[in-house]
């Protein structure tokens, strides 16, 4: 549709059409969530999201070659307009091959599998039959291992009375959740209220809205100041994402390294106090630029640099962490969810930012009030801010777990 764009109609159809295919996104997060342990979860999405960063990077590159193209393919004309949506429409073709033929599902990891099977390890072991015949009236099962999903089986069938087909567990801060009926509809005695209207969950995504308000905001305002101060064009302005670009996916790749050592709390309150630190910097240097040519420079580029050092931090963390608040099993809906979120934001920063290029005292301290209501509410919420365990974990003393 927008190779051949022989209607302003057409074209704004096509738009219509990928944004609805975007949806895929949120599927593919919701796999991943369901496909991998928390503890590996944040370093998959942080390749994920390198890829893609890799691919926004490379993309544009394609258009050295695509801008030469002029010749005719039936009744459509091929030209540097048209032939980046030929070009697509072909990389999309091979990809619905590859996912055709080559695509198949991984096995889903349930939560309970890891958690359960450490609650009753160690010298933790004889507490646990006490617990269970003084407290409970069950008899504890004997041989309870480390690591065996049938021990953690049989302790859950003592205390309960049933079996872990049978099991409704309790997760802290409201959240209730049925990991068992999987045959049924994922919405089965789904409530948008109870599960989105949570303080960790409401915390999340509004680190999702404000991370990319304030990214798109930026990227808006970036070339109107590299063209007024440094007189730069689009060369310069095409080096200057090149660049942007390697350091984000290295960025990335390093969130991936720190994400197997630190919690993903961690790793967002890092990522905010970056982000703070680049938006005051903006506020004092950017904000009402003076000096010589290469100081100003000098400022512009810090004032990039941390902006983009603090993207991945924030971004990783907060994908992951939302993967964990929610429900696993309404992944796709939720995931979806997040991505509209953060739709909305980068509609919003844009149209922000561009009628506020001349007065960036207002533009960056909105961004900066945004930014310190972010990190006031994480501050009070960071105790929220973890994987909810199982009541079944005597023994969840992980960071993680929130202790």
């Amino acid at each position: 549709m927008y190779f051949m764009g022989y209607s302003k109609w057409l074209l704004l159809a096509s738009r219509l059409v990928a944004g609805i295919g975007t949806g895929a996104g949120a599927s593919i997060f919701g796999y991943l969530t369901r496909s991998t342990t928390s503890e590996e979860r944040a370093t998959v999405f942080a390749v994920v999201m390198a890829a893609r960063q890799a691919g926004l990077l490379i993309g544009p590159g394609f258009n050295l070659f695509l801008r030469l193209c002029k010749f005719k393919l039936g009744p459509f004309e091929v030209n540097k307009y048209t032939s980046p949506g030929l070009f697509m429409c072909f990389m999309w073709i091979v990809l619905q091959i590859i996912i055709v033929f080559m695509y198949y599902d991984l096995p889903v990891v349930h939560k309970y599998d890891h958690q359960t099977t450490t609650a009753v390890s160690g010298p933790l072991e004889e507490e646990v039959k006490a617990l269970v015949q003084s407290d409970e009236g069950f008899e504890a099962p004997e041989n309870l291992g480390y690591g065996s999903i049938n021990d953690s089986d049989q302790l859950l069938a003592a205390t309960t009375g049933g079996t872990v087909e049978d099991e409704y567990r309790y997760i802290p801060n409201g959240h209730v959740e049925d990991e068992d009926k999987r045959n049924e509809s994922p919405l089965h005695n789904f409530s948008a209220t109870k599960e989105y209207l949570r303080e960790e969950v409401v915390v999340v995504l509004t680190a999702q809205f404000i991370t990319l308000f304030n990214q798109t905001a930026l990227e808006t305002m970036v070339t109107p100041i590299t063209q007024k101060y440094f007189n730069f064009g689009e060369l310069e302005n095409s080096l200057m994402y090149c660049l942007c670009g390697v350091e984000v996916i290295a960025g990335f790749f390093f969130v991936r390294w720190l994400s197997a050592k630190f919690a993903d709390r961690v790793i967002l309150a890092v990522g905010l106090i970056i982000c703070n630190v680049s938006c005051v910097w903006c506020l004092i240097f950017l904000a009402n630029p003076r000096g010589s040519f290469a100081t100003l420079l000098s400022e512009f580029v810090v004032g990039v640099f941390l902006q983009i050092l603090g993207l991945p931090f924030v971004a990783v963390s907060q994908v992951s962490l939302f993967s964990k608040v929610t429900a696993e099993k309404t992944q796709g809906f939720s995931q979806g969810l997040r991505r509209s979120v953060g739709g909305i934001a980068t509609i919003l920063g844009p149209m922000w930012a561009g009628g506020l290029t001349d007065n960036l005292y207002v533009m960056l301290g909105v961004m900066m009030g945004l930014l310190v209501l972010l990190t006031v509410m994480v501050t009070f919420s960071y105790s929220y801010l973890v994987e909810p365990c199982p009541v079944v974990d005597f023994t969840c003393e992980q960071e993680e777990c929130g202790g």
